[in-house]
């Protein structure tokens, strides 16, 4: 494309590192989601406006999912 950047993107996130997050809005599955340094991240379970911490899980592509912390 014109201008566009085509060098690849590393994740600004690692699997099993914890980060404290506000859920932004609601996927199409019903997932919350938040983003980490411009990265978009799903939570599932969340509801827009929750504050919590998640640890990451896994790592996929430009999404990432994981499990929020009690």
């Amino acid at each position: 494309m014109f201008g566009a950047d085509e060098t690849p993107k590393t994740a600004p996130i690692k699997e099993g590192e914890e980060y404290e997050v506000k859920i932004e809005d609601v996927g199409k599955e019903g997932d919350g989601i938040t983003r980490i340094e411009g990265f978009v991240v799903f939570v599932p379970e969340t509801k827009v406006g929750e504050e919590i911490k998640v640890r990451i899980r896994s790592e996929e592509h430009t999404s990432e999912l994981q499990s929020h912390l009690n």
